[in-house]
């Protein structure tokens, strides 16, 4: 492969200074302040019928334009859930409905003139609620007779094993080889229950929406969303109009992790506009996204591993129960990473396998997209079990796994039979080891003041795209001067895909990054993008700008060989111009660009569309130090040292961020992001003062590495980073404190009161 002069350097993202400087980015920022202030009345209950509802009152508030009730809206369900058409999971939503479903479901929409005049008429707003018994435990919902979706109209678009009558979202079990008979002539079989809680994406920038009538009478939406198309469906469906009469775009995103990659808010702001002809504005509190965003799911998994005496590890039974809440959301999909992107880690000596899951409806806040999306929960289970099984067999977990683990030119049965094409799990692993120095810091070591420090590890993989679903495209652009435009419909939302992919088009079309203007997300200009989640763009995006250059480039040559009076076959593209293969003549691209825009019929804009059948999994292996203090059970990241194979790392500044940030929320996730509901289904933890999550002061040291494999279906060798960096630390914090105190904490997050109950009970027997 040539040296690359743009691709795989680390080149400062496009909006830094901007961003640093604190310039008009966001949608608060880009859209006006003269418009109608949109607020939810949100219900008390975890089930509830409306027996009425008076607005009477809340309707006489100085500034109040309409209050809007389960009478006023369509009759259409729909799912929230941004997914390529027809979505897996099931139309159970109404804007507003008459059955409420969790604390925090909407009862009614509120849009006044002021903020002070929304927040006066939501205390006036009388509503006679019939309290229902909820569901609240996903053990008993799967036939509990307390049905959360009873309504006739309820509507599964796909064979996900989906049944409303028995409070099931999906259902599945794929198996190869025996496993039974396998786990029984097994010498050691673990075999425990593992347990995860519905973590908050907890991004900077809440949901918030703008939306307006256009000159041309259609609904123009401004929303921090990772799926503008997706987004323009969805609002389609759920408000009976066409998607003709929907413009969808999005400024730059304060965050999102797969938040964003559901349509949390934008249905009340769109509704209000759509009803009044007025613009709108909707933002969410914090507590709104803390009680009715889209967290992850939270997911109970039983895992049995079989394995010989010599460490083979020879069957792997997982069975999911996933609770997608009160609405169906993400249920389906997520569930099946956590088999489908754990167990093939494995695959190595694997002999049998068996993935089985229900996702329950229950009563409370429907869970959603988070970074990992499932593959999180998976490699939690899975790999603490493979830590365990170390310890049975009073082995070194790192030797466990290199006997065991998938390698390059693998074909792996659970993970739809594909082939590690590219793998570089085995260096990773080895190069984490050495980086660490595993050998001198995994046994444990007593400080001497009440304080023990231990290791240890896990190793994690992921996807690239949705093998067979999504799409990716780009168009780029030759305009005057000699610059180029790139639009994309995949939206950047802090990770620097349009940095990443304009790094492309610059190494393709060999010119500088700063000649490659980038924009993005909207759905009225941009070619179709199925969005951004699901680890697709620098795989499934990336290769779509590569082939629009290709196209161009051929363009080019043929717009010259008019001017040059040749045939575009005696030509060559060089980067600042186009020239004859025999060096007698060449047209600058200045010069093309300007004879593009007289007398022309040959387009300088090329767009390409790109999917992939396959979605090669990026690789990596986690190593941690902790300390742990005996006398509170507290916890504390000492280090953390990461190696991560995600084939060739576009821009390695941008990549290193992603891997620390995810390894950042890892670390939440393991020790301090906890959820519990009253028996009454609230959340108590519906602020950033008790939802505890990880400042700088909290993670320790963290090095992070990149072992390069080259992924021949991706751009320039590249597989995806932005999901796997959040799945090592779980399993690895797991495994260390289990060394430190000697109490496996199965249930996340790992608090010292778990810790040190855990001990005590060891200690007294």
């Amino acid at each position: 492969m040539p040296e690359l002069k743009t691709v795989g350097k680390p080149a400062r993202k496009k909006d830094a200074m901007n961003l640093l400087l604190g310039k008009p980015a966001f949608v608060s920022d880009v859209t006006p302040r003269d418009c109608l202030v949109v607020k939810i009345l949100r219900s008390p209950h975890a089930h509830a019928l409306i027996r009425s509802i008076d607005t009477t009152l809340a309707m006489k508030v100085p500034g109040m334009v309409a209050v809007y009730t389960y009478k006023d809206v369509p009759n259409h369900r729909y799912t929230n859930a941004g997914q390529t058409y027809p979505e897996p999971s099931p139309h159970d939503r109404l804007i507003l409905d008459q059955r409420l479903r969790f604390v925090g479901d909407a009862v009614a929409i509120l849009a006044g003139e002021t903020e002070q005049a929304v927040a006066k008429a939501l205390k006036l707003v009388k509503v006679d609620y019939e309290v229902l018994t909820p569901v609240l435990d996903p053990h008993t919902a799967k036939d509990n007779p307390i049905l959360v979706h009873p309504e006739d109209n309820w509507e599964s678009l796909c064979p996900v094993g989906a049944d409303n009558k028995r409070n099931l979202c999906a259902s599945e079990t794929t198996s190869d080889g025996d496993v039974e008979a396998v786990l029984a002539d097994c010498d050691i079989v673990i075999d425990h229950v593992w347990h995860t809680k519905p973590c908050q994406q907890a991004m900077m920038e809440t949901f918030r929406t703008y939306t307006e009538i256009d000159p041309f009478g259609r609904l123009h939406v401004i929303s921090s969303t990772q799926i503008v198309f997706h987004l323009r469906r969805i609002l389609s469906i759920a408000l009976g109009i066409p998607k003709s009469k929907i413009h969808v775009e999005k400024p730059r995103i304060g965050g999102g992790f797969g938040a964003k990659q559901t349509m949390v808010a934008e249905i009340y702001p769109a509704f209000v506009t759509w009803k009044t002809g007025r613009a709108a504005r909707l933002v969410y509190t914090r507590q709104e996204c803390q009680t009715a965003g889209s967290p992850r799911h939270e997911m109970e998994l039983h895992v049995r591993l079989g394995a010989n005496k010599d460490g083979k590890i020879r069957a792997l039974d997982v069975y999911t129960l996933s609770n997608t809440g009160a609405y169906s959301e993400h249920g389906p999909t997520t569930v099946g990473l956590s088999g489908h992107k754990s167990i093939p880690l494995y695959t190595g000596g694997l002999e049998a396998f068996r993935f089985a899951y229900d996702v329950v409806y229950t009563n409370v806040q429907a869970a959603g997209a988070y970074r990992g999306y499932g593959a999180t929960q998976g490699i939690f289970a899975v790999e603490s079990a493979v830590n365990e099984l170390a310890e049975r067999l009073g082995v070194d977990p790192v030797a466990l796994r290199e006997q065991n683990m998938v390698r390059e030119g693998m074909t792996m049965p659970a993970y739809y039979n594909e082939v590690a094409n590219a793998c570089a799990l085995d260096r990773c692993m080895a190069r984490c080891k050495e980086l660490f120095d595993w050998d001198a810091r995994f046994p444990v070591r007593d400080m001497g003041n009440g304080k023990v420090r231990a290791a240890g590890v896990a190793m994690a993989m992921q996807g690239s795209g949705i093998s067979g679903v999504d799409v990716g495209s780009a168009t780029i652009k030759l305009s005057d001067d000699g610059f180029y435009n790139l639009s994309i419909g995949a939206a950047d939302m802090g990770t620097g895909c349009d940095t990443i992919l304009a790094q492309m088009v610059a190494e393709c079309m060999d010119c500088d990054l700063d000649n490659v203007a980038v924009s993005g997300a909207d759905s009225d200009t941009s070619p179709y993008d199925s969005g951004s989640y699901a680890s697709s763009t620098t795989y499934v995006t990336g290769k779509a700008v590569e082939q629009a250059c290709e196209k161009l480039k051929n363009q080019l040559c043929t717009l010259a060989a008019e001017a040059l009076g040749c045939q575009p076959e005696e030509l060559e593209f060089t980067g600042k111009a186009v020239r004859r293969l025999d060096g007698t003549a060449e047209i600058s691209l200045a010069d093309l660009a300007t004879r593009s825009m007289c007398s022309n019929t040959t387009a300088v804009q090329a767009t390409a569309t790109h999917s992939s059948p396959v979605s090669p999994p990026p690789f990596m292996v986690g190593m941690v130090e902790i300390e742990l203090d005996k006398e509170t059970g507290a916890v504390t990241v000492l280090d953390y040292k990461a190696v991560v194979d995600c084939g060739t790392p576009i821009n390695p500044n941008l990549a290193r961020v992603q891997t620390e940030g995810g390894i950042v929320q890892g670390i939440g996730m393991a020790l301090f992001e906890d959820v519990h509901y009253t028996p009454e289904g609230k959340i108590l933890e519906d602020s950033l003062m008790q939802y505890k999550i990880p400042t700088r002061l909290d993670m320790g040291h963290l090095q992070v590495e990149f072992e390069s494999s080259y992924e021949p279906t991706g751009p320039f060798g590249a597989k995806s980073i932005g999901e796997i960096v959040i799945n090592t630390p779980s399993p690895a914090i797991a495994h260390a404190v289990a060394r430190a105190s000697g109490v496996w904490v199965r249930e996340l997050p790992i608090t010292p009161e778990k810790v040190l109950m855990g001990m005590l009970e060891k200690a007294e027997g």
